[in-house]
């Protein structure tokens, strides 16, 4: 379990699920249920849900591209945390935030695949969590014309090479919505 000493509980980490991230992703649509589906599933079953929000040269704070998706809403008592590199601990409180609630595995959901999700699972991972990627609550854009695979086959590489992610002392895998279950083992 995790190498993080005190830290037993789980917590849903969301990353970058806003209008403009999502906008032209694939199964845009899907995925946002299927992260609504968490988030109803981590408060019914008292897990902290933690939100991450990019922003950059592209995306300016506060913007309407900037905001959460509207068919997901931050509840007021739940950390927001806002970034501006694609690794979600670079540079921001996600580390203290996580730390004062106790958790030491996250299931994570959100976008973009090839980007801010691979970054913050391995920077979670390297830091000493244990690591949830929901296979079916993740997303990207098409960006083969730039030479990259298509977003289905991003998709699935992630999910294919996390589901075998190992190291001493913590645990990573991945996990489809419907068989998450914040209150017991995932």
């Amino acid at each position: 379990m995790t190498t993080l000493q005190n830290r037993q509980n789980t917590a849903l980490l969301v990353v970058d699920v806003q209008n403009v991230v999502v906008e032209r992703a694939y199964k845009g649509d899907e995925v946002v249920a299927n992260i609504l589906s968490l988030v109803e599933k981590a408060r019914r079953d008292g897990a902290p849900v933690v939100w991450v929000q990019h922003s950059d040269k592209n995306i300016s704070s506060g913007s309407d591209g900037w905001r959460i998706v509207p068919e997901l809403t931050p509840g007021s008592a739940e950390p927001l945390i806002e970034k501006h590199y694609w690794d979600a601990f670079e540079v921001t409180t996600l580390e203290k935030v996580l730390s004062d609630l106790g958790v030491g595995r996250l299931v994570v959901a959100g976008a973009q695949t090839d980007a801010c999700i691979r970054s913050t699972i391995h920077g979670a991972f390297v830091r000493g969590y244990d690591v949830t990627l929901v296979s079916d609550a993740h997303t990207t854009d098409d960006y083969s014309a730039m030479g990259a695979p298509p977003p289905e086959q991003v998709v699935a590489h992630t999910n294919l090479y996390w589901a075998y992610q190992s190291a001493p002392g913590r645990t990573a895998g991945t996990v489809e919505t419907n068989d998450v279950n914040f209150a017991g083992t995932i």
